[in-house]
Formats: C-alpha cells, structure tokens, sequence
C-alpha cells in the first residue's frame, strides 16, 4: 500500500490528537482518504484589492497592506490598523490574540484575507489569514480550495490554511504512488486528464480551465464506477437468476379489470404491460413502480397480484404501518369483490385465533393475497407458493427485514418483486439508488381528482385560519394540524406538536362539541392507532400529528392540510403531506403557516410549493435546494456508495454520460474479462463497491 495506507497522523503537522479529530469529523483516516477530501468551492487570490475599493457587501477580499501599528485592548482582542497607497483599514483578533500581536510588527507588509464587515461606519476583518508574500508556493495559487469543516476542528487550529499545507505534503508523498484506475481507452474516448494530474489540480489549480478537467475527470469516474457496479449486477442477475414464469393473465384479471367503475390511465395501462412483460420473461422481476399521491399505484398493485393468483401464486404486499394494511386491505377487498381471490390480514395486533387462521390460509393456499406489516417476516409465517412481492415506501423498511421475505418464495425461488414508492425521486436519484432495478413511473392523474388549493400564510393569520376551519368543520370535513417537532427544543424557536395540541384545544373546546385527537412517534403504537383510526373513522374533527401521517393515510373527508412552521419541512416532504387531502370529491386546501423568521430560501421553496403540483418537479427542485442526502425518503437508504465530488442534483448530464457508457463496456464485456479492462476489475474489488443487492433487499 506504501504511502497512500499511512495513517494521517504521521503526517508533519497532524499527531495522534488532530488524526483522531479528522477522523471523527471527517471520516479521515489515511492518507488516501484525506487526497480524496475535495474542495467543496474555490475562492481566486489572483487579485489584490484596493482598502479604498472595499465594501461589507463582497464575499471575500485579498488586500496588500503594512502594519502602521496594534493595539492589544483586551487580552483576548487586538486591534490592528493597516495602510495601502488607497486608503486605511482595521483587523479585528479574538483569538490567538498574542500570536498575531508578536507577528504582525508595524511596518512589515502582509496579505490579508476575508470577509469584510462594517462595525461604527468603518470597514474591517475579523480573523482575515495572514501571508507572507512569496513565489512559487504549491499552496499559493491563483485558486484556493475551501475544504468542508466543522467547529471542533477550527477551535482545534486546523483551519483552511492548515488542510491546504496537510493536502500539499500529502500530495508530495502519494502522487508518485498513484496508479491509474481507468483503461487507456476510456481516458481517450472520454478526453480525460490522468488521475495524477486531477488530483493535484482539484486541490491546487494552476488555472480554472485545468479545475474544470480535474473536475470532470474525478466526476465522471466517480459516476462511471458507480453506474458499473450496479449494472453488473443487474446483468449477472438478469442471466442467472431464474423466476418464476407466469405466462397467463386468467380469468380473476379480467374480472376485476372489467367491473371497474372507471377507466385506467394511459400511464397505468403502460406501466401494467412492463410488468406483465416482466412476470412473463421467465426472469425475477425486480421492478420500482413510482407514482404521485392518488396516481393509482394500488390498483396497479391489485392487477399485478390477480397476475399471479391466476398462475396459481400467492402474493404478499408488505405495508410500513398498521393503519397503512388496514387501508390497503379494506380497499383491495372492494377490488376484489368480483373475483374468486381470497384476501387476509396480518399486522401486530392481529388477534391469535385470527392469526392461526391466517398462518392456516397461507400454508394451504386458500388465500392468495395477504397484506401486512413486519408480521410478515416471522419465521413462523409459511407460504405455500408465493410469488410476487409488493413493498409499499420500502425506505421505511430495514434492508435486513426485507431480505428475510424472500426466502419464503415458492420452491426457494425467488418471487417477483414490486416496490413502489409515492416520494417522486428525480431520475437521477433513481438511476443510482436503484441503478440495478427497472423503474416504471406512474405520471399521470386520474381525470376528475381536484387540485389542492395551496396557499402560504404567517403567524398573524392564524385567527382567520381557525374561523375556515370552524367552517369546513361545520360542513361537516376534517382537517390535519401538522408539527415538525415533538418536544420543545429550546435552541430552537418551532412549533411542536405537544404546545399546538393545546393550542387547538383552547381554540376548538370539547364544550363546543369539537374533538380532537392527536398522534407522534412517542406515542405506543396502542394509544397511536386508536387516536388514528378515532380520525379514520369520523370520530374526531381534527388530527394534531407530527409526519407520522404523511405516508399513506387516506381520509376521504379530511379538506384541510395545515401544516405550522412549514419552512422546516423539505419540499418532497411537504407535497407528500398535501397528498393526505383532496381524496374525496370535496374541494380541498392545504395551508403552509411560516413562522415570522423565515429565510429567502426557505421562502422561495414555500412559494414553488403554491405554484405546482407536480411531485417530479417538486423532488428534482428539492434535490437542488438541498443535496440528495437530505431528501426525505432517501436519507433511510443511503446512497449505495459515497460520492466524494459528483452531485446527483448538479451533475444529471455526466451521470447520464457515464451510465450510457457502462452499459457499452457491459454490452462488449459483460463479465468484464478482456485485458483492456482489467484495470475496472480491480477497482471494483475495492471494499467501497461491495454494495449489497438492492434487488433482494429492497
């Protein structure tokens, strides 16, 4: 491993105690890792700016100045007054004050780099770096790295001058090490720079046309790699692994296509005969259905399911919550009141003599469709021959959890697997959380379901808020009050749903005959299934909950969606819980209540919310707003492997490039077995793509 394995504390200027705070904070460990730790932005010191042409409103400055004197007011700040031929300027020190006292010596000339800022009228810095004017320096280039940071690792001196010294001597001891990863013929169709030069320019560019090669460079193996790694599984799959053939549709298909009291959508019908292709081929399907709240996923569902029973195969389809099952199973009976199918139940609080009769109906085959929740999973639970798998928001199930359905499949065969999702997920995210599936998406909405009316109001409309809903109550609708905290957090300023309960209470008293009930996560699943279902049923006007509702909760009658500090919630997630109305045939509204701080981003996310209801557009602005990780729904899965300088919401094209690319490599060389591409072979063997087979687990 030579250099590139060293421990990073070895390094000159790290020790064991700054190593264990890179590694903590940033993961860092060896060597390799920390040349593997990019720039996040680059700021130009080519220019030095005039003190006189200075202004609070520039983000940072470089200034040439000497040193006309210092004043120590206190021991912990020091006031440093500098001159350039323009003009006169302050330097503000609160820390490390006697340091910057004996260096900064009147007369000797420095450069200043900062932040500007106004204090009494007058320009300043607080903590500008300080250089000493000097040529040749790898660190002193035109263009200097900002690395990601954190507290802890400032306060322990290791500042963004420190990370570009440690990137230097790093750099001077590995690059004669590094080895090229990608074949000559990549490098010469693509154009790229060697990973030698990428790697010292994306730490110290000569120049912003050399930033760009390494970029791109770094980017597109980085997404080639991953889009491999996925492909190649899908590939092997798609060839070794034989499903379960189901070459008819049968009579129970037809009878509840038929007795259906409208027609499918155009998207439906296509999205329908993907799958029937796929049940069909004699290969596992591994199939990701995505469709907006109210697209029609579960009839989809229910079709996919008949598919099967008319094969003479069971069928599971696994729900994250209690009250999800419920509703899946009082709506997929009604569905199924044409046909011959049995259906059943299973969830936690399933009763034991109704569970002996399930367990019963499952190992003799009498039901052919059984919803549930992890009661699924016990290994108590047999089938006599399942064949299809469907996953509702399978982010909200442990990978681990999932992987133990599949070995209940029909004579060890693996089942059909149908997983669908109502989070739209941009397609790029899709490309690479669920690279080795196929995708089918559900974009279109039934003709006749309403628009949520959307409307975006502060704090001080509250008043009028509770007399629209007094009205919509008296009409005899319910509505959701949702929180995004359940304990009040001091630090910081939110609603929370415990405060808002008696909020609502004291606005809509149990005297005037209103009822409300409300649900968290805090809660046992006892007290939350009873206050959920008290809402389900009609019992109680209004549901207070935190975003335990947001998935899959159907509440015909409920019109109104409130949601309080509705900047804290990201946009995907906010368009999930207006989802929750506009069900029934009645018009509906969901109402963002802002708190009086809210930020221009936040703001302006709040607003694209009012504008669309499209969830597509919704998710990719969210990802662009905020970075993949953040996006709710994605957090739970995690990326299948850590990208490093590509971003899935600024870099679609290159993905695009790169996954176009990997499929050609797979197309020639499947197995990836010719000369020319032993050098993927070997970065594929690395721990990083050992990424476990979504297909199985998701």
């Amino acid at each position: 491993m030579g250099e590139l394995g060293t421990g990073i504390q070895f390094l000159s200027g790290v020790g064991p105690k700054r190593a264990a705070l890179l590694k903590t904070e940033l993961g860092l460990d060896t060597l390799e890792d920390l040349i593997h730790f990019y720039p996040f932005r680059y700021i130009d010191r080519s220019s030095i700016q005039r003190i006189a042409d200075v202004s609070p409103d520039l983000a940072y400055v470089q200034i040439k100045a000497r040193v006309v004197n210092r004043n120590l007011i206190s021991v912990k700040h020091l006031s440093v007054i500098v001159e350039d031929d323009s003009g006169r300027m302050e330097l503000a020190f609160f820390k490390g004050v006697k340091w910057n006292f004996d260096k900064l010596e009147p007369g000797r000339v420095f450069l200043f780099f900062g932040k500007p800022t106004e204090f009494n009228g007058k320009i300043n810095m607080v903590h500008p770096e300080i250089d000493v004017p000097q040529e040749g320096s790898m660190t002193q280039g035109t263009l200097t790295g900002v690395y990601p940071s954190t507290e802890k690792l400032k306060n322990a001196g290791i500042t963004g001058k420190v990370m570009c010294r440690l990137q230097s001597a790093a750099l001077s001891l590995c690059l004669p090490e590094i080895k090229e990863t990608l074949p000559d013929y990549i490098i010469r169709d693509k154009g790229l720079v060697s990973l030698t030069y990428a790697l010292k320019n994306i730490h110290f560019p000569s120049d912003s046309y050399a930033l760009q090669k390494a970029q791109y460079r770094l980017k597109f193996e980085e997404l080639f790699f991953l889009q491999l790694c996925l492909l190649k599984q899908k590939f092997v799959r798609s060839r070794s692994e034989q499903g379960i053939p189901m070459p008819k549709v049968g009579p129970d298909f037809h009878a509840c296509y038929n007795a259906l009291p409208y027609t499918l959508t155009g998207a439906q019908q296509r999205v329908i005969k993907e799958i029937r292709s796929d049940m069909m081929s004699g290969h596992q399907m591994n199939r990701l259905l995505q469709g907006d709240v109210g697209s029609g996923k579960t009839m989809v569902a229910v079709l996919t399911c008949l598919i099967a029973t008319g094969n003479g195969y069971q069928t599971c389809i696994m729900a994250p919550t209690e009250v999800l099952a419920q509703q899946h199973y009082a709506n997929i009976s009604k569905y199924l009141q044409p046909t011959g199918v049995k259906c059943a139940l299973l969830t936690g609080s399933t009763g034991t003599k109704d569970r002996r009769l399930v367990h019963q109906g499952l190992e003799d085959g009498s039901i052919g469709i059984i919803v549930g929740t992890h009661a699924l999973l016990e290994d108590n639970v047999l089938f006599r021959n399942l064949g299809l798998a469907v996953i509702d928001e399978q982010h909200r199930f442990g990978v681990d959890q999932r992987s133990r359905l599949w070995a209940k499949g029909a004579g060890g065969a693996m089942p059909h697997v149908l997983i669908m999702t109502a989070t739209p997920i941009p397609r790029t995210l899709a490309m690479t959380l669920y690279g080795d599936l196929d995708v089918s998406v559900i974009d279109e909405m039934p003709p006749g379901r309403k628009p949520v009316q959307t409307m975006l109001i502060g704090p001080d409309r509250k008043n009028a808020m509770y007399k629209f809903m007094k009205e919509e109550i008296a009409r005899g609708r319910q509505v959701f009050v949702v929180y995004p905290m359940i304990f009040e957090n001091e630090k910081m300023d939110i609603s929370n749903v415990e405060q808002g309960y008696e909020e609502i209470m004291a606005a809509f008293p149990l005297n005037d005959g209103y009822k409300v009930a409300m649900v968290h996560g805090q809660q046992t699943n006892e007290v939350k299934n009873f206050n959920m279902k008290a809402f389900v049923e009609g019992r109680a006007h209004i549901l207070v909950a935190t975003t335990v509702i947001e998935v899959g909760v159907d509440v015909p009658n409920a019109s109104v969606m409130v949601i309080e500090s509705a900047q804290r919630f990201g946009l995907s997630q906010l368009h999930q819980l207006r989802g929750r109305v506009g069900r029934g045939a009645e018009k509906s509204y969901c109402i963002l209540v802002r708190d009086y701080k809210t930020g221009k981003d936040a703001l302006e996310r709040l607003q694209l919310l009012c504008r669309t209801e499209n969830g597509f557009e919704i998710a990719e602005e969210d990802m662009r707003m905020r970075g993949p990780g953040d996006l709710e729904g994605t957090q739970q899965s995690g990326l299948p492997i850590d990208l490093n300088i590509a971003s899935l919401a600024k870099d679609g094209n290159i993905l695009n490039e790169a996954r176009v690319y990997a499929e050609n490599v797979l197309n020639k060389d499947p197995l990836l077995e010719t000369n020319d591409n032993s050098r993927l072979v070997l970065e594929l063997r690395k721990a990083k793509y050992n990424v476990k087979d979504y297909s199985k687990i998701s």
